[in-house]
Formats: structure tokens, C-alpha cells, sequence
């Protein structure tokens, strides 16, 4: 920079250009790039001004504005034709290859001809051929004009063209011609084919700037068709944390809006679109904006339909949108902007595929992707709902005979169906006993307010006569007492229905299940006894036993004596546990299960599983709490509540990841997830699931999705609710993915903040490993005197707790940032000599005798600090410096690497593969320090070391070929 802050020179401004190139995309960058130009043109040097457009021209590709591309592409051209010699071979190559974003570009703005179109490529074509490149560029470039307008036939002539021509460096990259080939694939219905075309670009093997971005998107619908819902999901989360921050991209965003949009995931994609407000507006590129409309219209309608056409939704700035607002805006938007096209095209083929993209219909109904989201309609049919006509109500008699039937059978929706025989009863006449029962049932539903409506309906059942149901009301309001704290008084309350019920059962003037559910009563209140006041067990036990010994083997066809002897064993199984048998109490559990699945009241059983599933976790037998859950999700079917069933499987994604099966665990607590939020527990239970399923993704190496799904958790996790163990470790797996994925500043950043968490913590080890890992990524993110201070943090840590590996590695890695910083190489070799000195002091200090395997990991940490400390050494010298000091350096390394050796040998066999390392390093110095006969006596010494070794083992081939490359020179 010149003191105005003008450019100053060329290198000046190459640096600023690499600068700008690193921003975000978008205005801001564009802008920067359109100064550079300004200033790149002050210096009256031609290649400069070449360059500052080659770089305005790929800011203006790589953003929203697309449209400004064409004016610096026709001005390097000219500059191209007037004098060639200007251009040096990167600018040569670079003019030639943006050839094909010019004609991509054409195709996306409506307002310039098809004619021009045709006729740049004949330009291309024309250039192409004369400066030697392959023509396969132009048949691709030919492709996509093609398949733009919807000629079929010329475009699959050019697509057999681009194939067979010969890739040259005029090519593109194989990531973006495999996205081309695939998009060929799906238009002509083959989704299989595709996704087999994309997938080298999916599995990594390919990438580029906008690859694997773009195939990601793309593949949503497709495997969304052929039912490879848990793949759409992945490529999901995946794709979408690339796209995210890239300006550029909306025609992918779209992809993504789409995919909630046919996923049951109308809340997520109201998100995307609040994320990026000016993609209703941009007109830089028309065609991505098409695209962003169409999908835009398609999530309207569907919460149109789905009854939310008021609800607020983001949209255009300027004013507030309802759904059904936005739906019709964006329809007419997306609808004259095909037009524009089909006009210039002459063709109908762009509106034809707006139009079938916007009549989608859901392919799934909801798929749930980890992340939290809120439901936006309740779980229904993915097709057009068509209305049918109201059924006919049903009669009085007709609800009363299914209520009944559904009582007797203990089914799980009994009780609605009484509310309905009481709602119809409101408007009829019935006698005395229907109305009893109708008390009765609606007492049940009740729970602790039920007790004046089972009073009520026992004078009813006394008023018509059945005095043995009246009784077991009254038993039914005194357990009522029970569950709402009243002990003693239900204790009370029950004593006398006890007494009747017995009196009348032997006059026989009441039955079995009358006096059975008395004495079902009588034995929960006291099981509340033992429960909340931890006393009373042994006449817990006896009333259990007399219900068993009334209802045992009387059962037959009655569900409701099977189920009171199921629950009368499970009791006892309560029993056993409260007395600390637990063995005892897993085999009552299993077989009060039995009994209730062997009825075909599976639903009953799923307490029990999962007390037999807490009861075997306790008693170690993992085998045997998964059975339990399984059995538990299984037998509770679609009648557990929501949230019941997300404690379910988070209970067995636990159990499952505890033994190593992280993939199925993350199945189910993806599942807990899911069902957390459709109870309304997003905040608590789903942000639980969550930080569960981000790590077992992340033990699976899905650091992308890992990484979105944490993000979600961290949103309502709190150490209040969670804890802040939860908390710190969501942190510290979020910094993991995110270290993986390459962002190396946010990951410092989380580590960063779980550590401050765990400084308050009296065990400091997670503390430590923290700021340890925050200068990692610190360092990574090319940050280096942050890194230092960090490792400075982490160092003081790891002496505290007496952690010498620790504290030696720190010091290592602060030796190499030193080289980065103002410490320069004095300071590395300081640290790296602080790094031995720690080790030597620490193996002096061992006990005498030391356990050997203390001094043996000890032993390998000196000799890989002294190895470390001759590659510092080594790499410390300045290019530009003397003779004398680059051999003193050198020197100086080659004793390092010499006693590294003398170290590793120390360690035998355990130390092999590190000696024969350190033996090379050393070579390649003697071989710098111009002694060969030296050099070579270092490789052979390698190549005995490994005489006999296995072959095929991978480091003693790769030791055993530098040695061999080592030996060359003097072989020679």
C-alpha cells in the first residue's frame, strides 16, 4: 500500500486480490474486486489490469451478480485480440476457460437472444479450435443450450459428443461434468442412473469450489423418489452446511427449500427461507431466482393446504406475507419469469418444468431430520385428501355397545369411546346404569379430580341395583385419594368397600371381577404406602397375594382378571425390588409381561419392560435392557404418547451406543428426537436426543451432519436443564466435527467456550484437554499467537496435574508456532529444549523400580521430542542464509535425530518403526552435509532392521523404499 492507501505496486496488488478472493461472496467482494480494478489500472502495467479483470470476472461468477460478468469478459477479450503477448500462460488459460461461464451465463439471462447465444458458441468453437484445445468444452457448453430449450434430440447428440471428445486442461473439473451427466440422467427419468453418475463426487473421490454442493442438492429429490429416505437425509445435512455460506448458490438452496418442502418439513424450510431475505429479490441471475420462486410457490401451497395460509412467513422486504400471500406472489413471479424464457427460447419447456415442479406432491409425509423443528400440521395421508361425505352418527345404543366392548377388552381407546356414548347421552333418555357407567369411565379419565364422579356413579350403581359395582366405585375414589397424597385417608376410605365386597362375594351376591377390583384397589393404596413412605410391605404383600389367589387361574376369557393377576405379579415384582432383589423382581416383571402379551394386551406390558430394562442396566446385563426396550417400543405400538416413546428409544440408543452400536443408536435417537418434538419437548427431551445423536454421528465420521445436529442441541441446551457436562461435551464433539470439516476458527471458538466452562470444575483433565485442543485448532486456523497462548493455558494445566506428556506436547507445539511468530527460531529452540529437559527430569524421577510401562511411554516421548526437535533444526534455516549457518544447522539437527535413535532403541521391538524413522531423518542430513558414505551406512542400517520383516506390511515397504531411494546416489 502507498500512503494514501492506494495500491503501490503489482505484488501489492496480487496480495489484495488473494485477499478479496477469501471474503464472503457477495456485494461487499464484488465491490473490493471493481477497486482493485481501478487501481490495478494506475499502475499503467498490462498484465495487472489482465489479472484485476480475471479476478472481477470470478468474484461476478461466484456471487448474485452474475449479470456484470459479461462487460470485463468483453473487455479482456478485446484486450486478448489487440495484443496477445500481454497475457502470460495462466491469464492465456484462464481467458479460455471462462469461455464457458460466459455461455452457462447467456443461457441464465432471458433478455439476451438465443441467436447471440448460438453465435458465441460458434465463437467458442472457433477459438477453441484454433488455439488446439479438445472440443469437448463446446460439446458440453452445446449440451447445455440444448437441454435448456428442451431439444432432446440435438442435446443427446451433443451429450454422446462431450463424451467421446478427448478431456484437455479446457475441460471441467470431473466433479462438475459428472453433475452434468447425472441432471442429463434425471431429466430423462432415470434416477438410479444418476445418483450412480454422482457417486465419485458424493463419496469425495471429485470435488471442486461448487462441487460436492451442487450434487448434493440434486440427489434430495431423486432418492427421495426411489424411497432412500435416510440418504436424502445425510445428504441433507450435509449439503445444506455447505451451501449455507455461499452467495452464489441458490439455485441449490432451492434444492434444499424443495426437499423440506416434500419431506413433512414445512417449519425447517420457513427457516431457510428467513436465512436468506435477498434471494427473493436478487436479479443478478434469473434463472437460480426461477428456480427459488418455484420452490418458494410449492412450500406456500403446501401450508396453504395444510389450513396455514395466515401464518407469517418470511418473504420480499417491504412487507409482512402470510403464506397464502407469499403462494401467490411467488407463483406469478415464477410464471413470468419462465415466460421470459420460453419467449427468448421460442419454446414452452421451462414453463412445462416450473409447472410440474411446483404441482409436487409430498413424497414423504414427515421424515425427521435431527435438527429441531416444530410440526406445522398434525401426521396424516401424503396423497390430496378428497372430502367424503360426514358418516352417519352413530346411535345411542350403537356408541354404548362399543364402549362397553372396548372396556371389557381393555382396549387402549375405551375412554374416548364413553365420552362419546356421555356426549349422546346429553340429548337422550337412559336409564340409571348407563348413566352410572358413564360416571364411572368419565371419573377415569379424570385422575385426581375423578373422586366426586366415582362417588356419583356408585350411588347410581346402588340406585340400579348392582351394589358390587357401587362397592368398587367407592374402592376406585379411595385409591383416587391415594394417588393424590392422601394416604391415610384413602386407607380409610377403603376399609369398609374391603369388608362389603368380601361379605357379598360370599353370599355369592356380587362376582369375581367386582370383588377382584376392590382388592385391586385396596393393594394400590397400599403399594403407595411402600412407595412414598417406604413402609408397610409386608400387608402390601399379603392384599397382593389375595387379589392372586381370588383372580389365579379364574382368568380364561376375562381380560380383566388376566390383567389383574398380570398386575397383581407385577406388584410383587415391586416388592422384590424395593426389598433389593432384584433378580427376583426382573423374573416378576417378565412374567407379568408374559401374561399381559399372551392376552394380546401388549400395551400393558411396556411399563414392566422398561422396568426390567432399569433393573437389567443395573445388574449389567446390557443384553438383556435391550431386549426389554425392544419388547417395550414393540408391545406399546402407536399407543404410547409421543413422549413416552422418544424416552424409549433414547433409552435404547444409550444401551446401543454403550456397546458399540453407534449407527443403530443413532437411528433410534434421531427417533427420540423426532418424537420429543411432536410432544411439544423440543427444548428438554429433544435437545437430550439431539446431543446424543451428534455424537453418535460423529463416532461414525458424519462430521457434517454431526456438526448441524449439534448446532440445533446447543440452541436449548442449559446447564440448568441439563447440566453443564451436557453442555461442554455437545461443545467439545461440535469442535471435533468441525476441525474434520476444515473450519478450524469456529471449532478454536467452541473449544474455546466449553473449556471456560470446565475451568470451574475441581477436576481440571477436561479443562486442560480443551484449551489443548483450542490451540490445535487455533494453530490450524493460522492464528498463531493465539495458538501459543492457548498451548500456554493448556501447558501450566497439564504441569498442575502432573502431566508430563501432556505438558511436553504443548511445548513441542508451541515450539513449531514460534517460527510463525516474533519468537522466531530462538524461541522454537528454547521450547523444544524445555521439551527434553521436562522428559529427562521426569525419567530421572521415576521410582526405582518404575513400572515399566511408565518408563517405557516415556521413554518414547523423549525420543519423539528429540526427533521433533532435529526436524526443527532442520527446517529453521532461512533460505536465504549463509553456507556456514545452514551446515551449523544442520549439524545441530543430526545430533537431535542421533540421540532420537539411540532413544528408540532403548524401546526394542516397540520402538522399531520409530528408529527406523529417525534413522532415515538422519541420512537425508548426512546426505545435505555432503557425506554419502554416511548416508548410506543410515539406510542400510534400515534395511537390516527390517530383514525378515513382514512384507506386506505397509511401514516396513515404505521404510524399506526410502531407504533404497537413500542408497541411490551412492549406488549411482
Amino acid at each position: 500500500m502507498d500512503e494514501t492507501g492506494g495500491i503501490a505496486d503489482f505484488d501489492s496488488l496480487r496480495h489484495a486480490m488473494a485477499e478479496n478472493s477469501e471474503e464472503p461472496e457477495g456485494p461487499a467482494r464484488n465491490a473490493r474486486a471493481e477497486q482493485l480494478l481501478v487501481e490495478a489500472e494506475k499502475l499503467n502495467i498490462p498484465l495487472a489490469v489482465i489479472e484485476a479483470l480475471g479476478h472481477q470476472l470470478k468474484v461476478y461468477n461466484y456471487s448474485s451478480e452474475k449479470d456484470k460478468m459479461f462487460v470485463p469478459f468483453a473487455r479482456l477479450l478485446r484486450l486478448w485480440d489487440e495484443r496477445p503477448g500481454d497475457f502470460d500462460e495462466y491469464e492465456t488459460h484462464s481467458l479460455y476457460w471462462v469461455f464457458k461461464w460466459m455461455s452457462a451465463g447467456m443461457l441464465d439471462q432471458p433478455h439476451i437472444p438465443l441467436a447471440s447465444i448460438e453465435k458465441w458458441l460458434g465463437e467458442m468453437e472457433h477459438r477453441y479450435r484454433l488455439a488446439g484445445h479438445s472440443e469437448r468444452a463446446v460439446r458440453s457448453a452445446e449440451f447445455s443450450v440444448a437441454g435448456h430449450i428442451g431439444d432432446f434430440t440435438r442435446a443427446e447428440r451433443a451429450y454422446t459428443a462431450w463424451l467421446a471428445a478427448d478431456r484437455d486442461r479446457m475441460a471441467d473439473c470431473h466433479a462438475c461434468e459428472l453433475h452434468g451427466q447425472g441432471s442429463w440422467q434425471l431429466r430423462n427419468g432415470r434416477d438410479a442412473e444418476a445418483l450412480e453418475l454422482w457417486r465419485p463426487v458424493l463419496e469425495g473421490e471429485y470435488s471442486c469450489a461448487h462441487e460436492p454442493h451442487t450434487v448434493l442438492a440434486s440427489s434430495l429429490v431423486p432418492l427421495l423418489r426411489l424411497g432412500r429416505v435416510d440418504e436424502a437425509r445425510a445428504h441433507h445435512l450435509r449439503g445444506f452446511r455447505l451451501v449455507r455460506p455461499m452467495e452464489s448458490m441458490r439455485g441449490a438452496y432451492a434444492d434444499h427449500v424443495e426437499f423440506c418442502a416434500l419431506t413433512g418439513n414445512e417449519a425447517r424450510g420457513l427457516e431457510l427461507l428467513a436465512e436468506r431475505p435477498a434471494y427473493f429479490t436478487d436479479t443478478g441471475q434469473p434463472r437460480s431466482r426461477l428456480d427459488f420462486m418455484a420452490v418458494v410457490t410449492l412450500l406456500m401451497e403446501r401450508l396453504t393446504e395444510l389450513g396455514l395460509g395466515e401464518q407469517r412467513v418470511p418473504g420480499p422486504a417491504g412487507q409482512a406475507w402470510s403464506a397464502g400471500e407469499l403462494a401467490v406472489h411467488a407463483r406469478a413471479e415464477a410464471l413470468e419469469l419462465a415466460a421470459r424464457f420460453d419467449t427468448r427460447n421460442g419454446t414452452s419447456y421451462v414453463g412445462d418444468q416450473v409447472r410440474e415442479r411446483m404441482a409436487q406432491r409430498p413424497l414423504v409425509d414427515r421424515l425427521p431430520l435431527g435438527v429441531r423443528a416444530v410440526r406445522t400440521a398434525p401426521a396424516g395421508p401424503v396423497a390430496p385428501v378428497v372430502q367424503a361425505p360426514a358418516p352417519e352418527r352413530p346411535s345411542l345404543p350403537a356408541l354404548l355397545s362399543e364402549a362397553r366392548r372396548l372396556s371389557d377388552t381393555l382396549q387402549p381407546h375405551a375412554l374416548e369411546a364413553w365420552a362419546a356414548v356421555a356426549e349422546a347421552a346429553e340429548s337422550a333418555e337412559v336409564d340409571t346404569y348407563v348413566r352410572a357407567e358413564i360416571a364411572d369411565h368419565t371419573a377415569m379419565g379424570r385422575g385426581p379430580e375423578g373422586v366426586e364422579l366415582f362417588e356419583r356413579a356408585a350411588e347410581l350403581y346402588a340406585e340400579a341395583g348392582d351394589e358390587g359395582e357401587a362397592i368398587a366405585a367407592r374402592a376406585r375414589a379411595a385409591y383416587v385419594r391415594a394417588l393424590s397424597g392422601e394416604l391415610d385417608e384413602a386407607t380409610a376410605a377403603i376399609g369398609e368397600p374391603y369388608d362389603r365386597i368380601l361379605a357379598l362375594y360370599a353370599d355369592d351376591a356380587t362376582g369375581v371381577r367386582q370383588t377382584a377390583s376392590v382388592l385391586m384397589s385396596r393393594a394400590r393404596i397400599l403399594m403407595r404406602w411402600v412407595h412414598e413412605r417406604s413402609e408397610g410391605a409386608a400387608d402390601a404383600e399379603q392384599a397382593v397375594r389375595e387379589l392372586l389367589a381370588l383372580v389365579g387361574g379364574r382368568g380364561g376369557s376375562d381380560l380383566r382378571l388376566v390383567s389383574r393377576a398380570a398386575e397383581g405379579r407385577a406388584m410383587l415384582a415391586e416388592l422384590a425390588e424395593h426389598a433389593g432383589d432384584g433378580e427376583r423382581a426382573g423374573e416378576l416383571f417378565r412374567q407379568a409381561t408374559a401374561q399381559f402379551v399372551g392376552a394380546e394386551l401388549p400395551w400393558f406390558a411396556v411399563e414392566y419392560e422398561v422396568r426390567v430394562a432399569a433393573l437389567a442396566h443395573e445388574q449389567g446385563d446390557t443384553a438383556e435392557a435391550e431386549r426389554a426396550l425392544r419388547a417395550a417400543l414393540e408391545h406399546g405400538g402407536p399407543y404410547v404418547e409421543p413422549v413416552g416413546r422418544a424416552q424409549l428409544h433414547l433409552q435404547l440408543a444409550e444401551v446401543l451406543g454403550g456397546r458399540g452400536g453407534a449407527e443403530e443408536a443413532a437411528e433410534h435417537a434421531l427417533e427420540a428426537a423426532h418424537w420429543a418434538d411432536e410432544a411439544g419437548e423440543s427444548g428438554t427431551l429433544g435437545a437430550w436426543a439431539r446431543h446424543q445423536l451428534g455424537g453418535f454421528l460423529l463416532r461414525q465420521g458424519r462430521f457434517a451432519e454431526a456438526a448441524e445436529v449439534l448446532e440445533s442441541a446447543l440452541a436449548d441446551l442449559s446447564a440448568e436443564t441439563h447440566g453443564d457436562g451436557a453442555v461442554v461435551q455437545t461443545q467439545w464433539w461440535l469442535g471435533d466435527c468441525l476441525s474434520e470439516l476444515g473450519e478450524h476458527h469456529a471449532a478454536a471458538e467452541r473449544r474455546l467456550q466449553a473449556a471456560e466452562i470446565a475451568r470451574h470444575w475441581p477436576e481440571q483433565h477436561d479443562h486442560a484437554t480443551l484449551a489443548h485442543l483450542a490451540a490445535e485448532s487455533l494453530g490450524n486456523a493460522g492464528l498463531p499467537a493465539e495458538a501459543d497462548q492457548a498451548y500456554t493455558r493448556a501447558g501450566e494445566l497439564w504441569r498442575a496435574m502432573g502431566n508430563v506428556h501432556f505438558l511436553v506436547r504443548s511445548l513441542r507445539a508451541r515450539a513449531w508456532l514460534a517460527l510463525r511468530t516474533e519468537a522466531g527460531t530462538e524461541g522454537a529452540r528454547k521450547l523444544m529444549a524445555a521439551a527434553v529437559t521436562e522428559c529427562e527430569t521426569a525419567l530421572a524421577g521415576l521410582p526405582t523400580p518404575a513400572d515399566p510401562a511408565a518408563r517405557e511411554r516415556l521413554t518414547g516421548e523423549l525420543g519423539h521430542t528429540r526427533r521433533q526437535f532435529g526436524d526443527l533444526l532442520a527446517r529453521s534455516v532461512p533460505e536465504d542464509a549463509e553456507d556456514a549457518a545452514i551446515q551449523d544447522a544442520f549439524e545441530a539437527a543430526l545430533a537431535e535425530m542421533t540421540a532420537a535413535i539411540a532413544v528408540f532403541a532403548e524401546l526394542g521391538e516397540d520402538g522399531l518403526h520409530s528408529r527406523t524413522g529417525a534413522e532415515l531423518a538422519a541420512g537425508w542430513l548426512e546426505a545435505d552435509l555432503s557425506r554419502p558414505a554416511d548416508a548410506a551406512a543410515r539406510a542400510r542400517a534400515v534395511l537390516d532392521a527390517y530383514e525378515g520383516a513382514d512384507p506386506d506390511d505397509d511401514t516396513v515397504r515404505a521404510r524399506r523404499a526410502e531407504a533404497r531411494q537413500l542408497l541411490e546416489p551412492t549406488e549411482a
